[in-house]
């Protein structure tokens, strides 16, 4: 094999396992196996489109629009097979989604549950970007004489998947040790294999006796072992630092997913509605419910005066959502239990679960659309999926149900330093009213049982139906203050919950409200059917080191008021007369009965997150345009003055051409051509500067061609073109890239002034 044959087979070779390392790092954000084929097809695809343009001496355009026809034509095969004709053949829909998927791929890679789906255009993302890195990779390689330029690509190809991938990535050790090994081994064998460096050794070792030889071999051997330990080591180093012990931040953790909680109503607005008209529906079916286990529907941090709800106040709060994964409420503690679901008439968006989950699998016909669709909060423990619940919808849970603390275990302990919402809209005197219920309790965990005990026990029971005492539903303003200023505190679990909560927040008790099922005292656990009469609210409390405590302020149902009853009272004690509040607008409050289908819907967000994620990639693109602009420029002017004289319609014209190429690319390296000179005078210049001597045959050959008998034949220019060409890759190869570079950069062949042609030779 051929010194030029054994390199090329080098370059190819490693540049492919360099670009198969991150390939092989997209499996965990992928269900099966097709993301391979997507890839490995996108570096056969590149490899070639490099190989074609280096063998034919094609610039940066004709490299790039091959590679945009590669994707339009190959991309329905290997990234949207169910799109295409026999999976191979590209369609209109292959197109259109391959356009828009250039766009819009990444954000929906990034806002779907891994693994994703390789049937919903995911696999675009691998394709597209294996394919522009092994373009750039494969080119680099097989055109600079310093093949550590082609690192750039790939490298930035491995931390673009690493930050498109998953926080637990794939062997992330071997990835960092295969990739230092092959690169530093083709470096290695790319410096050893070099022509200039072979010349050199050959002429040393002609003077050299047997015994240098073979020490040189030795170092050299020992040299590479060398290398290779420390390629080793680096990797094994960034392996470490890339997969720390703690969870790995990647863009999935970043990107915000297309969950805008706020656009659903509070399920607490429902309470009153399940009651009434689902007091014997079965909403959903729980198997494996533990004793005492509480079924949570949504957890609400925050009221402004017409509704509790989840609040939008960022991380940590009652609305950070996020896509479903594997490493879920990883600090949880307490006993472990796995809960099947069965959906019947619950609807919305709302999904029940229990304890703090650790992972939901879905089953049935809408597994994969509820999976993708599904979100989590930590912090609350609440689930909801924007596909909507359906009868027939079921999903496993599994969860711990961490230990409830009692109320011995809690006496020396604080309140947690939890930062809560703002609440707005909170009646006035409130603050006196909780005051007076807490009394003389002296700790954290005696002011809250205090506030849930007087609740429970002076206030009474009343879902407000027909047979029942009057009870508005509700539990905005006007409902909280009519709830106090009665003659009597009456409700159901809707305005005790609430009411225990603003209590607790006039004392700076870190409290929220909890809607969901659990079974009543006396029933056991294991399988447990939800209706709207079993349906329940209540309230948790924060206190450090056991985390949110549960507490029931609801009166026992069969305690409801009669005639006999007076109106209960906290600790009164004296009224002091107080002066008047100053004058305020007088608040908007909320009917007493909120309706969902009231509600009027917000705007449809539309493709409002394409700005958050196309503004700074629109400003590095616009940084790197500036950059490269000057380059591009050139090269499209250098390459069209180029083309004009392959193609002149003449054929000595063309080779006149090709002698003026050669020169003008001499003169850009700094070759002190003067304007006006002969092709001798040129061709000595050039011969003693660039050290190149045969430029004086080819001068020798351009004067006879052209100024011979008859015309050259196409024969004869090509050959002469294909010289020419061999002598410009000889002098740029001599020079350093700087000076190629600006090479590409200068405007003296530009300038320079030329005889009219058929003057001087």
């Amino acid at each position: 094999m051929s010194p030029t044959a054994r390199r090329l087979v080098l370059d190819l070779v490693a540049v492919v396992l360099l670009l198969a390392v991150p390939v092989l790092g997209f499996g965990p954000s992928f269900d099966g196996a097709a993301y391979l084929l997507a890839g490995f097809g996108a570096i056969a695809l590149g490899v070639g489109i490099a190989w074609v343009c280096a063998w034919r001496r094609w610039g940066v355009l004709p490299a790039a629009g091959l590679t945009v026809a590669a994707y339009f034509l190959f991309g329905g095969a290997l990234a949207l097979p169910h799109t295409a004709l026999f999976g191979v053949i590209p369609t209109l829909d292959t197109w259109t989604q391959l356009a828009l998927g250039a766009v819009q791929s990444w954000k929906n890679l990034l806002t779907t549950v891994a693994p994703v789906s390789p049937g919903d255009g995911h696999l675009i993302v691998p394709f597209l970007l294996t394919l522009i890195a092994a373009v750039l990779t494969a080119s680099l390689a097989l055109r600079l004489r310093q093949a550590a330029w082609a690192l750039i690509p790939v490298t930035a190809f491995l931390i673009g998947q690493i930050l498109l991938g998953m926080t637990e990535p794939a062997v992330p050790l071997l990835q960092g040790i295969v990739f230092a090994v092959v690169a530093a081994v083709w470096l290695a064998l790319r410096q050893a294999w070099d022509p200039h460096r072979a010349a050199v050794r050959i002429e040393a070792t002609a003077v050299s006796d047997a015994a240098t030889v073979r020490h040189s071999r030795i170092r050299r051997l020992v040299s590479g072992a060398a290398v290779v330990a420390v390629a080793v080591g680096v990797g094994v180093a960034t392996a470490a630092v890339a997969s720390p012990p703690t969870t790995r931040y990647v863009l999935r953790d970043v990107v915000i997913p297309p969950f805008d909680v706020k656009q659903y109503a509070s399920p607490l607005q429902a309470f009153r509605g399940l009651v009434r008209d689902d007091a014997e529906t079965p909403l959903f079916t729980v198997e494996g419910l533990p004793e005492d286990g509480r079924i949570r529907l949504a957890t609400m941090d925050a009221y402004n005066g017409m509704v509790v709800n989840v609040s939008d106040e960022g991380a940590g709060s009652s609305s950070s959502f996020t896509p479903l994964r594997s490493n879920m409420s990883p600090d949880a503690e307490g006993t472990r239990a796995q809960l099947r679901f069965e959906i019947d008439e619950l609807g919305g968006v709302w999904l029940p679960d229990a304890g703090a989950v650790r992972a939901i699998e879905f089953a049935g016909d809408r597994a994969d659309e509820l999976r993708r669709t599904a979100h989590y909060n930590d912090a609350t423990g609440t689930a909801a999926v924007t596909a909507g619940l359906s009868p027939g919808v079921s999903y496993t849970v599994d969860t711990v149900f961490p230990f409830v603390p009692s109320d011995e275990a809690l006496a020396d302990a604080e309140f947690a330093p939890v930062k809560m919402p703002k609440q707005d809209g909170i009646p006035e005197g409130l603050s006196q009213i909780a005051t007076d219920a807490v009394g003389d309790a002296d700790t954290p965990i005696k002011q809250a049982r205090a506030l849930q005990t007087w609740l429970s026990t002076d206030g009474y029971f009343s879902h407000g139906l027909e047979d029942d005492p009057y009870s508005p539903s509700g539990h905005g303003a006007a409902r909280i203050t009519s709830f106090f200023g009665g003659d009597e505190i009456i409700g159901d679990d809707e305005q005790y919950a609430v009411a225990m909560a603003l209590l607790s927040s006039q004392l700076g008790i870190p409290a929220r409200v909890v809607m969901g099922w659990h079974p009543d005292e006396g029933e056991a656990g294991g399988e447990f059917v939800a209706t709207g009469d079993n349906v329940h609210a209540w309230v948790e409390v924060a206190f450090d080191g056991f985390g949110w405590v549960p507490f029931d302020p609801t009166p026992d149902e069969d305690n409801e008021p009669n005639e006999q009853t007076t109106t209960p009272r906290a600790n009164p004690k004296p009224q002091v007369l107080q002066p008047p509040p100053p004058a305020q607008e007088p608040a908007e409050l909320p009917p007493a009965i909120a309706n969902d289908r009231d509600q009027e819907e917000e705007d449809d967000p539309g493709f409002d997150w394409i700005g958050a994620i196309l503004v700074p990639a629109g400003i590095g693109i616009g940084i790197l345009a500036v950059l490269f602009a000057p380059f591009v420029i050139m090269g499209a002017i250098k390459t069209a003055r180029r083309a004009k004289r392959r193609n002149a319609e003449r054929r000595a014209d063309r080779i006149s051409g090709g002698w003026d190429e050669l020169v003008d690319r001499a003169v850009d390296l700094n070759a002190p051509v003067a304007a006006g000179a002969t092709r001798t005078e040129s061709a000595a210049v050039v011969a003693t500067s660039m050290a190149r001597p045969e430029v004086t045959d080819l001068a020798d050959s351009a004067d006879a061609r052209v100024f011979g008998p008859g015309e050259p034949t196409d024969a004869d220019v090509e050959a002469f073109w294909n010289e020419v060409d061999a002598i410009v890759v000889g002098m740029s190869g001599q020079v350093s890239v700087w000076r190629r570079l600006r090479a590409r950069l200068s405007l003296r062949s530009l300038r320079r002034r030329r005889p009219p042609r058929g003057g001087a030779a």
